[in-house]
This record gives structure tokens, C-alpha cells and sequence, in this order.
């Protein structure tokens, strides 16, 4: 199994009868670096490492003080926060910008890594996003593998995963 990080920006807040009372641009206004709906994908697999590119300098400083503990713990498949959210895989963090401050959603994506030959890669993704227990599927042609996004409580076997890429007359080389 291998692990990806979502972090969706899902509110903003301003408090502007706070940034006129303490700041030294009084009329600051929201935050300029995220929009809602922002969305960044963080992941640690082959020789992809995006959360030190994504995270050095392309993020907020003082949000990605605040959050990249969550996508560190998400990348190593770790529970993100137990019996705090109603999914230990799921935390709502913000940065720790008092005035204006974002909140985020941080998510643990759960998937596997099909590596094969013989069957062409778009064929192979669409029978895999129909697999019981499969949330999404992505072909990764540029790298040559397939992306299966698993549900965590009733995960994709490997036997269906074979089933799917042969079906499409590959067979299935490894599964990480």
C-alpha cells in the first residue's frame, strides 16, 4: 500500500476589527496566498517527493508550520488524528494566522501501485475505477504504472486488480 496527502483549502476568515486594532496594515484583508477550493496533492513514491518541493516555498511559511506535521504523518501512512475526527485518516487544521486565518482539510489517500505489461494503460484504469472497494484509478503513463485509490475498510485485493489488467490482455508485473 502507498500513501498520497489531499489538502483542499476549505474556509477563509477575516477579522477585521482585529487587524485594525493590532496590525501594522490595519486594513490587511483576507489571506492573499490561498482561495477556497485550493486543492494540493503531496506524495512520496519512486523518485517523486513532492512534499519538499510542494512545501518549500510554495506554501504559506506559517500555514505549512501548522500543517506539515499532518501531511508527514498522512505520506507515512499513519493515522492523522485518532479519535479526534470521525475518520483518523481525515484532520481540519488552520494556519495560525490570528487575523485571517485558512482552514484546511488534510486527507490520507490509501492506494496501490499496478505495474504491468501487455495492456494498454487507459483500458487497464477503466476497469479498475469499476473494482469493488476502488475509489479511482489513474493511469500514470509518464511514469508507467496504474493508480488504484482503495477504500481503507474494504479494500481493493490484488486478485481483482490481475483480473481487471488482464482482462484487458496485460498481465500484472507487481503491486506496491
Amino acid at each position: 500500500m502507498q500513501y498520497k496527502c489531499r489538502v483542499t483549502v476549505i474556509d477563509k476568515k477575516c477579522f477585521p476589527e482585529l487587524q485594525s486594532k493590532y496590525l501594522a496594515d490595519p486594513k490587511s484583508g483576507e489571506c492573499p496566498f490561498y482561495n477556497v477550493g485550493d486543492t494540493f496533492l503531496f506524495e512520496r513514491y519512486g523518485d517523486e517527493d513532492t512534499f519538499w518541493r510542494e512545501g518549500n516555498g510554495t506554501q504559506c511559511a506559517e500555514a505549512w508550520d501548522c500543517i506539515s506535521r499532518y501531511i508527514y504523518t498522512a505520506l507515512q501512512g499513519g493515522s492523522i488524528m485518532r479519535n479526534w475526527t470521525n475518520d483518523e485518516h481525515m484532520m481540519i487544521a488552520c494556519c495560525n494566522d490570528g487575523t485571517r486565518p485558512v482552514i484546511f482539510k488534510i486527507e490520507r489517500l490509501d492506494y496501490k501501485v499496478v505495474k504491468f505489461s501487455g495492456a494498454d494503460g487507459a483500458a487497464a484504469e477503466e476497469k479498475a475505477r469499476a473494482l469493488a472497494g476502488a475509489l479511482g484509478a489513474q493511469w500514470r503513463a509518464e511514469k508507467g504504472w496504474l493508480e488504484v485509490f482503495t477504500d481503507r475498510n474494504a479494500p481493493v485485493s490484488d486478485e481483482a486488480i490481475c483480473g481487471a489488467v488482464s482482462a484487458c490482455s496485460g498481465e500484472v508485473t507487481a503491486i506496491e
